[in-house]
């Protein structure tokens, strides 16, 4: 070996070894991570940083192929703003070996990623994300330098990078998945009971302190029974989501909505007396009054009644809940007796 080609293999060396130092770094931040909206700031913004890229985004294929990946509930406005979605067909056509894909032609690149993505770059890397041997995503790294990326560049340390960022990202979606199936009910989307209490229990010292009234709403679907007895137990799912989506959008953003058990649900408004809190639940009902759901190739009347209580400071969080739903079913109890 000449003593030019042995320079050169310690050059190669000493890069190497500065690459893979810069790996260990981003990894050590990302593992501190403690969401998924923490992870990808932290994960984008360090290997920017440290290889001076251009630009990063984050590729997600629609739909997901792992069911715990990327929850739209959980998803913050910055990770909307730093992915774009991509069909898996799409995606594999840059991964068919589940490899990085790297050019400096982009003039012959697919249209599946948007030109917004590709303003001022010269060459593009795209490095596999993979997860229980499924392709779900890549990362999309641009340069300026036309020179940066090009097929004839080795992809050894980008396959490390592509490892850890699944990893890494694996773990804190798991982690956030097993919060959200503790807090949330996965049929409906709305906060369980759990976070019900808490909520309530925070309302209550909020007004202990500060004298800040606040009410609550116990709802009931009408006739649920007859529902799943006539139409089956698919359609009462989709009844209690229906229910649970028009409810989270017709109250305030203050307010919240939580499925108490089976088809109640509990509603509790911030800063509501006891005379607004029932004209909103007039409101409430009047509005599934007017808007039957959608169902196969009609439509299915879907009715509720709201329950109202108003908290004096003074009673417990159950004494509350107990006050709302025996208002529910007075009048309900109304309701029939004028039927007949």
């Amino acid at each position: 070996m000449s003593e030019l080609e042995i320079e050169q293999l310690i050059a190669n060396s000493k890069a190497n070894e500065k690459i893979a130092i810069k790996l260990f770094e981003i990894e050590k931040e990302v593992l501190a991570s403690k969401s998924c909206d923490e992870l990808l700031q932290r994960l984008l913004n360090s290997i920017k940083q440290k290889f001076n890229i251009t630009s990063i985004t984050l590729l997600l294929v629609e739909p997901t192929p792992i069911s715990y990946l990327f929850n739209e509930q959980l998803q913050s406005t910055w990770q909307h703003r730093h992915s774009t979605k991509i069909s898996f067909e799409q995606l594999q056509a840059f991964h068919p070996d589940d490899k990085p894909f790297l050019t400096n032609k982009l003039d012959n690149l697919p249209s599946a990623i948007p030109n917004d993505l590709l303003i001022q770059s010269q060459s593009i890397a795209l490095i596999p994300l993979i997860l229980e041997g499924q392709l779900f995503g890549s990362l999309l790294f641009s340069d300026r330098d036309k020179n940066r990326f090009s097929n004839e560049l080795g992809t050894f340390h980008l396959e490390q990078l592509a490892a850890k960022v699944s990893l890494c990202l694996s773990n804190v979606l798991i982690r956030e998945q097993l919060e959200y199936m503790a807090h949330y009910d996965r049929l409906t989307g709305v906060a369980n009971r759990r976070l019900m209490e808490v909520c309530i229990a925070e309302e209550l010292v909020r007004q202990h302190r500060y004298g800040a009234p606040f009410s609550l709403l116990f709802i009931d679907c009408d006739k649920f029974k007859q529902v799943n007895d006539q139409h089956g137990h698919d359609c009462g799912d989709k009844v209690l989501a229906y229910i649970a989506t028009k409810l989270q959008g017709l109250i305030r953003d203050n307010d919240r909505c939580f499925r108490y058990a089976g088809d109640e649900f509990v509603v509790v408004l911030a800063n509501q007396n006891h005379q607004e809190a029932g004209l909103a639940a007039k409101r409430l009902s009047q509005f599934f009054i007017n808007n039957p759901m959608p169902y196969q190739d009609k439509v299915l009347s879907v009715t509720i009644t709201c329950g109202v209580a108003t908290s004096d400071g003074k009673r417990s969080m159950s004494e509350l809940l107990k006050e709302a739903d025996t208002h529910l079913y007075q009048l309900k109890n109304t309701r029939q007796q004028a039927l007949v």
